[in-house]
């Protein structure tokens, strides 16, 4: 139960152990962990809504949250100046689950090399070693337990089996161009290509919120704050002590017995830093803001995942266009509102790989997913054809970007830049991924299905033809991460622990920790850091 302390004017504040901001992927984890055990008290605050809905569960309505302002927070970045200043979208989920609510539902662990470069750091709490136990620890594999997978976790985690004949012709064709099929890219091994696991279970998507949170929402000492905004971290001296919360409009006071667990994703958690007082002493005054904590890597270092897609015609039906009909709508929709069976049962991103760009490169570094029709402004155009399209990410890009204050006010949207392509080298072997893709889709397996190329097109072969089509087209594969890294260099923000440098009773769990992105998509790798973070927590 909660704790109660009268204070001088006679008002009842709250107290609670922990305080967690956040009850995205990261928060349902921390909140499942820490409050099983029964003498913690602890409370978590999510500013979106509850995420029970058909529109979260159905995989394949994905988009119905992702242009939800209610359920998203929609963001922008800045004008991206080697992306032909465009500005580009960024959504975020904004409800209990946070991106694990609303995300592509692709389940990746990253290479075991990221871990160990990791460790590199000086950060030897996060060798691959240290980390597999917990990336076990999470799930129960469809496939089995072994050495790499966990058969006994809290989330299932299933591999696809898609029956798309797009599906098979695709990876067909990879093993033609020269790829291996893997058939675990969460085991042992990475590189190749095959269907990919992800975080569906029975035909519903498979959340953080639905698998971590909900089954222990009636614990009497846990309490789960919905629609509660947290404007301020409440520090005395370099002791964070509370949190200023906006509930049903009304602004409250509540205390931390012993930690505050900052799990708002890598775009929140710095920005309520630095509306705190904790981040870039300059800019923080330049913003209005007093200075707690002069830490400058606060909103630096962010990084991200550029896709670039190569689009083909398709001389089949087999493509998700046939669903844009509304008849077809409605028949696969109801299938599964009647029994989670059907289309609407998938995500349609389930296959895909991992391979190198060039032969001397140490572990893959491009990352491929396949999907069964065009993709145009993030899904809010339909597609007008039959199509699919392979969409190729570099996995370790060497630009990076920052997270900046508008304003003071912890309700004006940051600035978001990410600097895509600002370094030259993202560049090139962001061209030879088209190379590549553009390989395997040659292949014969592909042919019965391959109609004439749309993006980067048939007439674009040099490269400045292609660079030119990459800076006009890339979107955000969705995964920014960094912001408050780990690490023991002066641009560090956290220590291996996750404890704030400089701080006291605070911590960071989700994807902002990262020193260095991971390959691959990230909500596995943001599990495993609030399943971490949960082990030190419980163990301090």
């Amino acid at each position: 139960m909660l704790s109660k302390a009268i204070t001088h004017n006679k008002s009842i504040t709250l107290k609670f152990d922990y305080l967690i901001i956040g009850a995205g992927t990261a928060g349902c984890v921390l909140a499942n962990r820490l409050s099983a055990k029964s003498q913690n008290n602890v409370a978590i605050f999510e500013a979106g809504k509850n995420s029970d809905i058909w529109k979260v569960n159905m995989p394949l309505a994905i988009l119905y949250t992702m242009h939800d302002p209610k359920y998203n927070y929609k963001y922008y970045s800045e004008p991206e100046p080697h992306l032909n200043n465009r500005r580009i979208f960024c959504p975020r989920g904004k409800m209990i689950g946070g991106c694990s609510a609303h995300n592509g539902m692709v389940y990746v662990r990253g290479n075991k090399n990221d871990y160990e470069r990791w460790s590199s750091f000086g950060l030897k709490e996060w060798s691959y070693e240290k980390v597999l136990p917990f990336f076990k620890k999470i799930e129960t594999w469809s496939e089995g337990e072994n050495k790499y997978r966990g058969g006994n976790g809290i989330l299932p985690i299933n591999q696809s089996k898609n029956k798309n004949p797009l599906f098979k012709a695709f990876l067909d064709s990879a093993k033609e161009a020269g790829h291996r099929i893997n058939k675990d890219m969460n085991g042992e091994d990475q590189e190749g290509f095959g269907m990919y696991d992800v975080t569906i279970h029975k035909g519903e998507r498979a959340s953080a919120s639905k698998y971590y949170l909900n089954p222990v929402r009636k614990r009497e000492n846990l309490k789960v704050f919905t629609e509660s905004f947290v404007e301020k971290i409440i520090f005395e001296g370099k002791k964070a002590v509370g949190i200023e919360v906006k509930i049903k409009g009304k602004v409250e006071k509540i205390y931390a017995n012993k930690e505050i667990i900052l799990s708002g994703g890598s775009i929140n958690s710095p920005q309520l830093l630095m509306v705190s007082g904790i981040g870039p002493g300059e800019h923080l005054k330049e913003k209005g803001v007093d200075v707690i904590q002069d830490i400058k890597g606060v909103g630096k270092n962010l990084q991200d995942h550029l896709e670039t897609y190569i689009q083909q015609e398709c001389k089949t039906s087999d493509t998700l266009y046939s669903y844009i009909n509304k008849l077809n709508m409605l028949r696969v929709g109801l299938q599964w509102f009647l029994n989670k069976s059907g289309p609407c049962s998938t995500s349609f991103l389930e296959a895909g790989g991992f391979c190198k760009s060039s032969s001397d490169k140490d572990y893959p570094n491009i990352q491929f997913h396949f999907f069964p029709a065009f993709v145009i402004d993030h899904g809010a155009v339909d597609p007008d054809r039959h199509g699919y399209q392979l969409h190729a990410s570099l996995n370790q890009p060497k630009s990076r970007g920052h997270i900046k204050l508008n304003t003071s006010n912890p309700y004006d949207y940051p600035k978001i830049q990410f600097n895509y392509l600002e370094d030259e080298y993202d560049l090139k072997e962001t061209i030879k991924c088209i190379h590549v893709a553009r390989k395997i889709l040659a292949q014969n397996s592909m042919k019965p299905f391959a109609g004439k190329e749309i993006g980067p097109g048939e007439n674009a072969n040099t490269e400045k033809e292609i660079e030119n089509y990459i800076r006009s087209k890339s979107e955000t594969a969705y995964h920014p991460s960094c912001t408050l890294k780990m690490g023991t260099d002066d641009m560090a923000v956290v220590d291996e622990n996750l404890k704030i440098h400089g701080l006291k009773n605070i911590r960071v769990a989700d994807a902002s920790v990262m020193p260095e992105i991971t390959s691959g998509n990230l909500n596995a790798p943001t599990l495993m850091i609030a399943e971490r973070a949960s082990d030190f927590i419980l163990n301090s």
